[in-house]
């Protein structure tokens, strides 16, 4: 995989800490980050993707004490995560965050006042995660300041999973972009709400359900409001889509005319003369290759996208969460 230089990102740490937009790799997919304790930054976030104000930001940390200090939560004294929490950082945030942080998960807690409603939709929650890609890491130690940043792509459109997407979807409107290499994971992270009586999943994602609740339980599951602010990002019926009209099929059985392309995973096209690309079997290899592959079938300028539905196991859920909306037409 290759890796920025430390001279890149100590290039793309001062734009940052100067207001201005950097796109980098997460181990997810790219981020477009901005300083999340500076409205105005953030404001060019929701301008350059086009983003509409009622889809909320993730915020990102180096470390669970960036997060205790934006919180305002006791400090770790290494007497146990219980003598650590409080209402701001509650013990199931500790539980999780220090099971699977750094990685694809993000806690909504109660917002704290250092963080703009700009970010959080005007909405009383927050969303942080810390990220395992080590430029994402290495990027927001060297800027200082927590990031805001949602996917580094127009609203709606398809994930990046490679600097060039980013280039290729954001153009002039993104200061500077990072090259980190591909993403590992491929979709984004799992959002957990912990604001609640009980934990809400909001959006699933790198962390399955199941490894969730493992640790601490039933989780409920959450719809997204018919008006107002998404509690989460990626909540919109259309989402993740390409350009191209994407449909789920079954038993192969394929658009009945133009040219298109048909991503297999277990089931045959029905008729030849389309181009079958051959989809990994296991949800994990599937979720890392989705994107991609839907990026290199968008670029193929064909006239329809068929996707072999996977199957309706509970480590897919993530996976055709991405489908049906990349698939949803109004």
């Amino acid at each position: 995989m290759a890796f920025a230089s430390p001279a890149e990102i100590d290039r793309a740490a001062r734009l940052l800490k100067a207001g201005r937009l950097v796109a980098f790799p997460t181990e997810t997919v790219y981020g477009l980050g901005a300083n999340a304790l500076d409205a105005d930054a953030v404001a060019r976030i929701y301008a350059a993707k086009r983003r509409p104000a009622t889809s909320p930001l993730i915020v990102h940390v180096a470390s669970i004490e960036m997060v205790r200090l934006l919180l305002g939560a006791p400090m770790s004294t290494g007497a146990g995560a219980a003598a650590c929490t409080t209402s701001a950082w509650p013990e199931t945030a500790e539980l999780l965050a220090r099971i699977f942080w750094p990685g694809p998960l993000t806690l909504v807690l109660p917002k704290p006042a250092a963080i703009p409603l700009i970010v959080t939709a005007g909405l009383s929650t927050v969303g942080l995660r810390m990220p395992s890609h080590p430029v994402a890491l290495a990027l927001i130690r060297a800027a200082g300041v927590p990031l805001a940043a949602p996917s580094a792509n127009r609203f709606t459109e398809l994930s990046p999973t490679t600097a060039e997407h980013v280039r290729q979807s954001l153009g002039g409107d993104v200061d500077y972009v990072l090259d980190g290499g591909p993403c590992e994971v491929g979709i984004e992270s799992t959002v957990l709400s912990l604001a609640e009586v009980r934990p809400v999943l909001l959006r699933p994602g790198g962390i399955s359900r199941a490894e969730i609740e493992a640790v601490i339980g039933p989780v409920d599951l959450a719809e997204a409001p018919s008006v107002g602010a998404h509690p989460a990002p990626g909540m919109h019926a259309r989402h993740y889509s390409p350009r191209t009209p994407l449909f789920l099929v079954s038993n192969g059985e394929l658009p009945e005319s133009g040219r298109g392309i048909y991503l297999q995973h277990t089931r045959l096209p029905n008729r030849a003369g389309s181009k079958v690309v051959q989809m990994p079997l296991s949800a994990t290899d599937y979720a890392a290759r989705l994107y991609l592959a839907l990026h290199e079938a968008d670029d193929a300028h064909v006239d329809w996208i068929a996707v072999d539905v996977p199957p309706e196991a509970a480590e897919w859920e993530a996976v055709h969460d991405r489908l049906r909306r990349a698939a949803f037409r109004d």
